[in-house]
């Protein structure tokens, strides 16, 4: 199955769309309420001015058999039709007296609320407050009204209620205002947001273009100059590996060159000596031996390219472990110890322990080249040192032998693949372990170099006289694992 692949352009539309429409959903709610609060106390104005008329119109009255005077209204509900705002609403009163009783109004109309008038925007003893009324919501609104005359005085109570239509009307107008003009403002925020991130993206766009358009083979680097700061990461890793695999198929490229053309060599040497083995120019079995040699040459020279090859492909895995030099050099010397002692080569080995950072065929390949060149190149009967030191930060290991020293007309030539010195003074590791091959030192510094570390050849003299060479390798230690 197809696995769905994240848009860069439509993560930025929902990371910012979304929160926009919340924040924009949720101020409309406020303004809403904000609106309706508004209505409220312009509305709330109007019961307040019917409940003050109302009380304008009390008085006191004496009773008829010699009592306290009490209060008297003389209100028709018609003089509340001025206070009515259309014929959608309805307003209702009732008048209380001192004692609660009903002196004007509605009968069946609610009881007042007992609480404390509010101390709300209008300086009057009103309270507000939300009610039910004949099923309907209304809006109520209680004065204390004062009733004074020579004889007596009190507080009276005036209920007002106003039911919802004209209100509800009201906050359906302030909603659809409210939402119409943010749903304008949310769509030019989104178009805004969509033409921003379409010229935001439009780089990556452009840049994806340019790589797909390029010739095939071609890896150079990506310009990054017109590209936006926050892709210069991405390009900058591109180009770094644009850069190491333009550098591997420049090796791969070089080796299949190489290749073809060294082994083009001994197959046309043993072509001819099988020739000429067919014609009877040389006995059976001296033909046979040519061909054998010339076989074992070609067979080491393929062993050594492929081990030039295999040192190309580990340093690009370099995910390297923790290998003791020391162990390795002398497993490496205890290997070729029959070819020093068929040569009656005294191979001494002097090690410290020595941990680094490094694939072990690496460190035996090294070592190999090394020491089978030096025992190729070192008189019968002379002494060969192997000799490991490590100084806290490097691991340092001389080979050291007795053989004629190296020619400084050869130099850095020497390290160049299919280089080789001439002649019988050829000195360690000229010819690369194979007659002719020139591939030992190619490999052993390829590999130093690949694990950070340094390879030089320098001439011992005594007396200003060359009497060996002495080839070093440092290699860093690796970092002690900490606690």
């Amino acid at each position: 199955m197809k696995r769905h692949r994240p848009s860069l352009r439509r993560q930025l539309l929902l990371g910012i769309l979304v929160p926009t429409v919340a924040v924009v959903a949720l101020n409309t709610v406020m303004l809403y309420r904000q609106a309706l609060a508004a209505a409220d106390t312009a509305y709330d104005r109007t019961l307040l001015a019917t409940a003050k008329s109302l009380g304008e119109q009390l008085a006191l009255a004496a009773a008829a058999d010699g009592g306290a005077p009490r209060v008297v209204a003389s209100v028709p509900y018609s003089a509340l039709e001025a206070f009515e705002a259309d014929s959608r609403s309805r307003l209702y009163y009732r008048v209380l007296g001192f004692a609660g009783e009903v002196v004007s109004g509605f009968d069946d109309l609610p009881p007042p609320d007992r609480r404390l008038p509010d101390r709300g925007v209008y300086a009057a003893l009103v309270h507000f407050y939300d009610e039910f009324y004949r099923d309907e919501p209304v809006r109520m609104a209680v004065l204390l009204q004062p009733v004074a005359s020579a004889e007596a005085q009190g507080m009276a109570t005036v209920q007002v209620a106003e039911t919802l239509e004209l209100r509800q009307a009201l906050a359906r107008q302030i909603l659809f205002d409210t939402a119409w003009r943010q749903a304008l403002l949310l769509g030019l925020i989104a178009v805004v947001v969509l033409w921003v991130v379409q010229r935001a993206t439009r780089p990556v766009r452009d840049l994806g273009a340019a790589i797909d358009h390029r010739p095939a083979g071609d890896l150079t680097p990506i310009d990054a100059e017109q590209a936006p700061r926050e892709l210069t990461p991405l390009l900058d890793a591109t180009n770094h590996v644009m850069q190491r695999l333009d550098h591997l198929l420049a090796h791969q490229q070089r080796f299949v060159r190489d290749a073809s053309h060294q082994l083009r060599t001994p197959l046309a040497v043993l072509k001819t000596q099988l020739q000429s083995a067919r014609r009877g120019d040389l006995p059976p079995e001296r033909a046979l031996d040519e061909m054998a040699h010339t076989v074992d040459g070609a067979i080491a020279l393929a062993n050594q390219m492929l081990a030039l090859a295999k040192v190309e492909q580990l340093r690009q895995q370099g995910d390297a472990g923790l290998v003791d030099l020391a162990a390795v050099a002398r497993d490496v010397a205890l290997d070729l110890a029959p070819l020093a002692a068929a040569r009656d080569i005294a191979l001494a080995v002097e090690t410290q322990p020595a941990p680094v950072r490094a694939h072990e065929w690496m460190l035996r390949e090294l070592l190999r080249n090394l020491l089978h060149n030096a025992i190729r190149h070192s008189p019968d009967g002379a002494p060969l040192t192997l000799s490991l030191v490590a100084d806290g930060r490097h691991a340092a290991l001389t080979l050291a032998d007795q053989g004629p020293g190296l020619d400084p007309a050869l130099g850095d030539r020497l390290f160049q693949p299919f280089v080789a010195g001439a002649g019988s003074g050829t000195p360690l590791a000229a010819s690369g372990g194979t007659a002719g091959s020139g591939l030992g030192l190619a490999i052993c510094r390829q590999i130093v170099e690949t694990l950070g570390g340094t390879l030089t050849l320098d001439n011992r003299r005594e007396h200003g006289k060359v009497v060996g060479l002495d080839a070093i390798v440092r290699l860093p230690l690796a970092a002690a694992p900490t606690a």
